[in-house]
């Protein structure tokens, strides 16, 4: 399905009452949907009908089963990208209704329901009515945008064109910086041109020797890595400037990593770790994104590639995993 079409609503099916689908990863590369109970709230919590939730490349290493995560999961569980209406709400939530849109942190939003905090929801304004919403990854790349302190001046890399890339090379790119897209996939420079980077290179062994020649021998102001991966990490500091900025972006969580500390000690680099973990922070930073998509400064919309129901998320995560050409972001809608 191309990024133009309208996200699609599975065609429920019978179940018994107090039940809904979620869909269970019980070993690695195997999915179940099952029929599991509907959450119940706490007094500060709301119950969310789920209207769809993003696959994040977080989800990858627990599909393929890296040794250090257990199965069978939690119905739902590795589901955190989610946005829906609200359905009940416990009798201490006093900012929310029932029928409000809404974007949510949670967990086990691989299903037709799931609970949060009320402090870990976003309300979707009626602007946007009819617009996918993964408020989680958009609060991200915004929260990763604030802490890169980019301005007009700068010569910014972004290091990885998936969706946090290219959203990251769209808000960049507003500032009137000059953006260097770098990622090993000709479709993803394309749609980072698209977005507005001033230069693409490819990601390959003349990496360095580019930017050097495209920023006259400078390298970069801030640079954002956002593969997750060993070597582009190292490139990524290769390629920043003196007293630059080189800002960790990525999800390095399949292992450790290692770093050429002579390097970011003789340049003196300033290293941000750009990840956040204080739900408020998110809430803030997916507010901030909803505000940006309603003022054009950010349109998400042509990078939702794949489209999947609830059903086919072993199709999903497998498409995620691969990054066919076209691929940059897959929702799965309930």
């Amino acid at each position: 399905m191309t990024a133009s079409a309208k996200y699609l609503h599975a065609v429920p099916t019978p179940r018994a009452a107090g039940t809904m689908r979620a869909a269970a990863v019980s070993a690695p590369g195997k999915i179940e949907i099952i029929e599991a109970q509907i959450p119940k709230v706490n007094p500060s919590q709301l119950l969310v009908r789920i209207e769809g939730c993003g696959v994040c490349a977080s989800n990858i290493p627990p599909w393929e089963g890296k040794p250090w995560f257990t199965y069978p999961m939690a119905p739902g569980a590795l589901g955190h990208e989610a946005w829906g209406r609200v359905e009940e709400f416990g009798n201490e939530v006093i900012d929310f209704k029932k029928g409000d849109r809404v974007a949510i942190l949670s967990n086990r939003a691989y299903a037709d329901y799931d609970v949060c905090e009320s402090s870990s929801v976003a309300k979707i304004p009626a602007s946007l009515n009819d617009a996918a919403f993964p408020g989680e990854p958009l609060g991200c790349a915004m929260n990763i945008f604030n802490r890169s302190g980019i301005n007009r001046k700068d010569n910014v890399a972004i290091v990885g064109i998936g969706f946090l890339g290219a959203l990251l090379t769209q808000l960049a790119s507003a500032t009137g910086a000059q953006v260097i897209a770098i990622s090993r996939r000709a479709f993803a420079l394309d749609v980072a041109r698209q977005l507005g980077a001033t230069q693409t290179v490819p990601l390959n062994d003349r990496v360095v020797d580019n930017i050097k020649s495209l920023t006259n021998g400078r390298f970069c102001d801030v640079v954002i890595e956002c593969t997750g991966k060993q070597r582009p990490l190292d490139l990524a500091g290769e390629i920043t400037c003196e007293r630059g900025r080189l800002v960790i972006a990525g999800y390095h969580q399949d292992g450790p990593r290692q770093i050429n500390m002579q390097l970011w000690n003789w340049r003196g680099l300033d290293v941000i770790n750009a990840h956040e973990r204080d739900p408020r922070i998110y809430i803030d930073g997916i507010g901030q994104a909803i505000r940006a998509v309603e003022a054009g400064l950010l349109d998400p919309a042509p990078l939702y590639t794949h489209f999947f129901p609830l059903e086919q998320l072993g199709d999903a995560l497998n498409t995620a995993a691969k990054r066919p050409d076209g691929f940059v972001k897959a929702l799965v809608t309930t």
